[in-house]
């Protein structure tokens, strides 16, 4: 026997046990090492083990694959920004795989690769991080691979919202992961058949791997974005804030060491001249001071840029100017109503056209120091009724011109959210395909204050208002920087969301089966939305599991002894 780090004796196994035994004797002193055993004379046979605190592993060929998106894309937004758009978590679980001894495989798909040759390699174990629109894939994937049998595992923001149908798909449904649970998962990977065993850590972990361990794993997906390549980093998790339609508003805020953050900027001043930040975290600057003691810290003046998502209660002028001055050149805060929601928004108490006016004037001031925001909008909250709320958004696109303003659809992601219990109570949730919940294709929520006309039709006229030839000028005009200017005009020549939206109301009123469906009165998912995913998934079509295309979408009320209400047509 061979032992990688250090001489040891070669024992013949054959000599002292069967052929189906194998005996190994550890020492406390070996510790992520590899061994290789000879089973017999002459054999080819190789047998790769890892040793982890005394404990003997198998070497598992493991693959882990990021799914940034749900399928290919023309679009050239998507193009240029998907690659940027890479998951830190799959960077993590691949580094804590290598650190346990296995041989790793990483995969960044972004919808310019051939996703089906990309994957289709040997492996022991696929782990697969996907958000909720790219479930569908994740599951033709995982079907492919368990038919090869390999065990599949599924983590990220779809395990953690749909837990029970993803266990109909996937050998391991993860939670909450940190190392320990990856190493539960490869001391002895077996395939879990019918459902899958859930599993999580009581928390987030308590610190991720650095950009120095997942460099490896970075650079190569940066390296897909042709102009504006981003680096991932996260200096906290969870959110003090407690928006009842979010997912991080359950996680308790969370800072990660300093210390990290101190050598990850230090080793990304070596890779690049001027390197650019994605910061992942939900709400970056909660604690200001400490964070932007660390950037002035490490990083000379104009070495850095930074984008965060941050509230608006965060970024007062003295803050923002802070910001500036250390490089963050995009900021995207949330605004989501106009109606709710104050503390987030540093409106307090105002409403309606107050808010308008008081958020308006704060982006603008924003706008005077760092040259690109996003503004970020939910429609279809029940505190909207009528054509106000999105005839107020359309005044602040007037009043706000340099910035980009962002629609989400309210959308129920299983069990992510608090609100979505009283929602499924309520009967109000459908079960659209996941294919379609990325908060622009599909609302999955019947709104309270609406018919489903009615909000459409609202929804198209501000889409098409914020878009228009007129708004996308003044947005080009009112914005600095050449980066900022051609972002934004991309972004806005090539959405196709105004005419899928559109689409969608011309079809409420011609297409019978898709009117019941979003009244709730049909659970058969109407033809054309199965051909959508059909045409998306390409090659991969074939290996979606029976019964994967559609889900019950009160699972989580369900698992809580809940049972939703009777649809409202049924209900008269």
């Amino acid at each position: 026997m061979k032992c990688d780090n250090g001489p040891a004796p070669v024992t013949k196994l054959w000599e002292i046990a069967p052929a189906w035994t194998v005996c190994l004797a550890t020492t406390r002193n070996w510790h992520l090492s590899t061994c290789f055993i000879d089973l017999a004379p002459n054999s080819p046979v190789i047998f790769a083990f890892s040793v982890f605190k005394g404990q003997v592993l198998r070497k598992l060929r493991v693959t882990v694959l990021d799914l940034v998106t749900k399928g290919p894309t023309r679009r050239l937004f998507n193009r240029i920004m998907n690659a940027n758009l890479a998951s830190i978590m799959p960077q993590a679980i691949a580094v804590w795989c290598e650190e346990l001894g296995h041989d790793v495989r990483f995969i960044c798909y972004t919808g310019v690769e051939d996703l089906t040759s990309e994957v289709l390699h040997e492996t022991d174990v696929l782990f697969v991080g996907a958000f909720t629109r790219s479930a569908q894939t994740a599951y033709a994937i995982s079907n492919l691979h368990r038919r090869s049998g390999a065990v599949t595992v599924l983590g990220g923001p779809h395990a953690r919202s749909y837990p029970q149908n993803a266990a109909r798909y996937f050998d391991y449904v993860l939670g909450f992961t940190d190392k320990h649970i990856v190493e539960d998962v490869l001391r002895d990977p077996a395939p879990q058949r019918p459902l899958g065993l859930q599993l999580s850590a009581k928390r987030q972990p308590a610190t991720v791997p650095g950009l120095r361990e997942r460099w490896k794993f970075i650079e190569p997906t940066i390296a897909k974005s042709p102009f504006f390549k981003m680096v991932p980093m996260v200096g906290s998790l969870g959110c003090p804030y407690t928006c009842s339609f979010c997912i991080d508003s359950v996680v308790p805020y969370q800072p990660l060491p300093f210390d990290q953050i101190r050598d990850d900027l230090r080793f990304l001043l070596g890779k690049f001249r001027r390197p650019r930040v994605s910061w992942h975290d939900p709400n970056f600057g909660v604690r200001f001071d400490d964070y932007m003691n660390v950037i002035e810290e490490v990083v000379p003046s104009r070495r850095m840029r930074f984008v965060a998502e941050s509230s608006l209660s965060l970024l007062s002028e003295a803050h923002v100017k802070r910001l500036a001055r250390n490089g963050f050149d995009a900021l995207l805060p949330g605004i989501e109503s106009w109606y709710d929601l104050g503390n987030k928004s540093k409106t307090g108490i105002a409403t309606g056209e107050a808010k308008v006016r008081r958020v308006a004037d704060h982006v603008n001031m924003i706008l005077r120091h760092v040259p690109y925001v996003q503004t970020n909008f939910v429609l279809g909250l029940d505190c909207d009724s009528g054509p106000e709320p999105f005839e107020l958004t359309k005044q602040f696109v007037d009043l706000a011109p340099g910035a980009y303003p962002a629609f989400s659809l309210l959308t129920c992601y299983g069990q992510a959210a608090p609100l979505n219990l009283d929602l499924q109570r309520a009967g109000r949730v459908l079960p659209f395909p996941f294919h379609f919940l990325d908060s622009n294709h599909a609302m999955n929520v019947r709104p309270l204050n609406y018919t489903w006309p009615e909000f459409y039709d609202y929804a198209v006229d501000l889409t098409r208002y914020a878009l228009s030839g007129a708004r996308v000028r003044r947005r080009f005009l009112a914005n600095r920087g050449v980066n900022t200017r051609f972002l934004n005009g991309v972004r806005a020549v090539s959405s196709g969301r105004a005419a899928w939206q559109a689409k969608i109301r011309r079809l409420l009123d011609k297409d019978v089966p898709i009117r019941r469906f979003f009244e709730g009165e049909s659970d058969e998912l109407p033809q054309f939305y199965a051909n959508r995913v059909r045409e998306s998934l390409g090659p991969l079509w074939k290996a979606l599991p029976e019964g994967a295309l559609m889900h019950d979408q009160n699972a989580y009320l369900k698992s809580q002894g809940g049972v939703p209400a009777r649809s409202r047509r049924a209900a008269e």
